[in-house]
C-alpha cells in the first residue's frame, strides 16, 4: 500500500498542472455521466454522483460541463450515454507488476486494442479477465489534509467505521474503510471538521512487487503514465512498491 500511497500522491501533484487536462477532463464527465446513469441525477440523493461532481470541481471543470454531463447521464437529451460501459482490464507491467485498468467505453474493441498497444509498447501484456484481480480489493478511500492531531483523527475514523489510516505526507492521511461505509466515513470526518481533499473507491493491492532498478521504474511508471492518458481509461493500479527516490526522479 505504502508504495502505491506514494506514487498516488505524487500523481495528485502532477495533476494540478497536468498537460493532458482534456483527457482528464473527458474521464471525469464520464464518470459524472456514470453515476447520473446508475442512480438518480441528484446529487443529494446519489453519493456517486456527488463524489464524482466532487472532482470535476476540484480539477477545475465549468458548473456548465458539469450540469450537461448530469443531464446526458439521465438520458434526457437523448444522448448516446446508455452506450458507455463499465470494463475491466487486467495486465502485467514490467517486472510483473500486477496492472487493473478501470474504463468508461462505448467501444469495447476500440478499448482494449489501445490497451493492448499500450501494454506491449511499454514491456507489459494486456491479460485476461481475473489473471490479477485476485491480488487487489476494493476499499473506500478519504483522503484528508491538514491533519494535526493523530488521535483526533484516529477517533473520529473509529467513529466512521474506518479500518486504518496511513499518513502519507506532513499533515495528510488516507482513512481506509469498506466501501459500503465510505459515506458515513466521509460525513463523520466532515462533522468532526477535518478537510477532504477526495473520496473515492480504490483497489488495494494485497501484497507488492519491489522495483529497484532504473530501467524497469521508467518502463513502469512511461507504462502507467501511457494508460491514464487514454480518454477511455478512468483509473489504473498497480502493486509495485518502490524507493521514493526513484518515483520522485520521474515526477519532476
Amino acid at each position: 500500500m505504502a508504495g502505491h500511497s506514494k506514487w498516488a500522491n505524487i500523481k495528485r501533484q502532477k495533476a494540478v498542472v497536468d498537460a493532458k487536462k482534456g483527457s482528464v477532463f473527458t474521464q471525469l464527465s464520464r464518470a459524472i455521466i456514470i453515476a447520473a446513469k446508475n442512480g438518480i441525477p441528484d446529487p443529494t440523493g446519489n453519493f456517486q454522483l456527488r463524489t464524482a461532481i466532487d472532482k470535476a470541481k476540484a480539477a477545475g471543470i465549468p458548473n456548465d460541463n458539469i450540469e450537461r454531463a448530469i443531464t446526458k447521464g439521465a438520458g434526457t437529451l437523448g444522448s448516446d450515454s446508455h452506450s458507455l460501459e463499465e470494463i475491466r482490464y487486467e495486465g502485467y507491467g514490467p517486472g510483473g507488476v500486477a496492472i487493473l485498468v478501470e474504463a468508461l467505453t462505448d467501444n469495447r474493441n476500440r478499448t482494449a486494442a489501445d490497451l493492448r498497444v499500450a501494454f506491449s509498447k511499454n514491456g507489459g501484456n494486456l491479460g485476461e479477465t481475473g489473471c490479477v484481480s485476485w491480488m487487489f480489493s476494493q476499499k473506500g478511500v478519504c483522503i484528508v489534509t491538514g491533519v494535526e492531531d493523530e488521535e483526533n483523527l484516529l477517533e473520529a475514523s473509529l467513529v466512521g467505521n474506518a479500518e486504518s489510516y496511513e499518513m502519507i505526507d506532513q499533515q495528510v492521511a488516507e482513512v481506509f474503510t469498506q466501501v459500503s461505509d465510505l459515506e458515513k466515513l466521509s460525513q463523520t470526518l466532515k462533522a468532526k471538521d477535518f478537510k477532504l481533499t477526495e473520496v473515492e473507491i480504490r483497489w488495494i493491492p494485497q501484497n507488492e512487487v519491489e522495483v529497484t532498478h532504473i530501467d524497469q521504474a521508467k518502463s513502469l511508471l512511461k507504462l502507467i503514465d501511457t494508460l491514464e492518458g487514454l480518454d477511455d481509461v478512468q483509473s489504473v493500479t498497480a502493486n509495485f512498491d518502490m524507493a521514493e527516490n526513484i518515483i520522485k526522479a520521474f515526477s519532476m
